[in-house]
């Protein structure tokens, strides 16, 4: 089998987990609080952040000024789908995060997510 075929096989049989991280400024104590539903892409969102694109300006802000060294990312719970039964990713991931922006409550001066109006 050929290197190309090699690694569309690897990439088909790769399991896909979605679920919630941060990106943490470590100098601050400031969190951003998201949701995913493949978890590989969080060096997506490092790379976003680095080529000054990101749409959290207030985060976009802080990592121009404080640079990567300063922010970690982490995962902070991997969603469990249910093993019988109807499965609504999106919707499940929703309850999850909302869950964590509960417990975290990371606006303000705390954090980089805006609260939701009802």
């Amino acid at each position: 089998m050929d290197r190309k075929k090699e690694l569309k096989q690897l990439f088909k049989e790769t399991k896909v987990e979605a679920g919630i991280y941060q990106i943490k400024n470590q100098l601050n104590h400031k969190v951003f609080i998201a949701s995913t539903r493949n978890l590989k892409t969080l060096k997506g969102k490092q790379f976003e952040l680095s080529m000054g694109t990101s749409t959290n300006t207030e985060l976009q802000e802080e990592w121009n000024q404080y640079g990567k060294e300063a922010f970690t990312f982490e995962v902070l719970e991997v969603l469990k789908p249910k093993e019988t039964g109807y499965f609504d990713v999106k919707r499940e991931l929703q309850k999850l995060e909302g869950a964590w922006l509960e417990k975290v409550k990371p606006y303000g001066d705390r954090g980089y997510n805006k609260e939701k109006a009802d």
